[in-house]
């Protein structure tokens, strides 16, 4: 997949493509950012931890970036917002729709959806707690206009926001590690499949720079269909940031729901919360190094809407965490959250 796609993409840059091109090349950009998650799964499992995970959130992170800022650069409009759209999505992506139907296919098929509260617990404080510094502080600051960070301010939340997911992944990966596996496995039982075979790997470490470049390339070249789609539905603008983090989180959401489905709930859950905080953990920090040269001012705070379904997710988050199993019920509300944000992201 990402050689066809590196292929389409030098056969039609800097050409005028008709529409069923352009249906093409969209698939071939899924399968890309697919492509490239898996290549970094089977680099990450034959590194192990706790390297393997930071390879594999550095190769996501990758993606959401090359996704930003290729629509930023290239896009029509004012862009300033794009960031904090795409990183309210996946916050809202994971913390309701990952967790919520993970939730919702572990308790369905063993009554309970059991996981770890501490583990899960701290996982979700970290979330909250980047949340809360990179996206709903800059609503309230005052040293700059338009809910926009300083540029001092904008260094210190991206140190804050590195610093934590630093600590979340040490204490995950090394310090607490049985907290983050699912109940009633030790450490000696989590037994993996075996690491990939030397030819795997060196195939993976080759076709991985291969689908991000693919990825970056076609974003650019898709860029305009994918407003004037947006626009054509008439959904807001913002409605792209939605697209991004779908398509970024759309591995981790299968992987999620693949877990629960075999009872290993806390799996899905570390997908998830994961997934959140390498988001803003590592995405905000690479964009406040990279926004000098970006066209637009990164405009980080929300909107007071999005606020008020982030505070209501986390009170909700902490209700299903504190207790250490899930109910169907539990599940219920998260897909509901989250039916909601896409809801009022059509029709704010």
């Amino acid at each position: 997949m990402p050689v066809i796609a590196l292929v389409a993409l030098a056969v039609s840059w800097n050409r005028h493509l008709s529409g069923w091109v352009l249906a093409i090349e969209a698939i071939l950009l899924v399968g890309s950012v697919l492509a490239a998650v898996q290549h970094a799964e089977v680099i990450a499992h034959r590194v192990g931890e706790p390297f393997g995970s930071l390879i594999l959130a550095v190769a996501v992170t990758v993606i959401e970036v090359a996704l930003i800022v290729t629509l930023m650069i290239s896009g029509k409009g004012d862009t300033s917002t794009l960031a904090r759209d795409t990183v309210f999505a996946a916050v809202m992506l994971t913390m309701n729709g990952i967790v919520g139907i993970s939730l919702l296919v572990g308790a369905l098929k063993y009554r309970l959806a059991v996981f770890h509260p501490e583990g899960t617990g701290s996982a979700l404080g970290s979330v909250i707690t980047l949340a809360t510094l990179t996206l709903v502080l800059p609503r309230f600051t005052t040293s700059a206009s338009g809910s926009r960070f300083t540029a001092s301010q904008l260094f210190f939340v991206a140190a804050s926001a590195l610093a934590v997911y630093a600590l979340f992944v040490f204490t995950q990966t090394i310090r607490h590690r049985d907290f983050f596996l699912p109940p009633g496995m030790t450490d000696d039982e989590d037994v993996h499949a075996g690491p990939p075979s030397n030819r795997a790997t060196v195939f993976s470490v080759v076709l991985l720079p291969v689908s991000l470049v693919s990825v970056v390339g076609l974003t650019k070249v898709e860029s305009p269909a994918i407003e004037a789609g947006v626009a054509w539905l008439g959904f807001p603008a913002s409605f792209v940031g939605v697209i991004i983090a779908i398509m970024v989180l759309l591995p981790e959401s299968i992987a999620a729901v693949r877990a629960a489905s075999q009872n290993r709930t806390q799996i899905s859950l570390n997908l998830g919360y994961g997934s959140a905080m390498a988001s803003i953990g590592l995405t905000i920090p690479t964009l406040a190094i990279a926004s000098p040269w970006l066209p637009a001012s990164l405009t980080l705070g929300l909107e007071p809407i999005q606020i008020v379904l982030l505070a209501v997710s986390a009170a909700v988050a902490v209700l299903t965490v504190v207790p250490g199993r899930a109910k169907t019920l539990h599940a219920a509300l998260h897909l509901v959250l989250f039916a909601a944000f896409i809801f009022l992201a059509v029709v704010p």
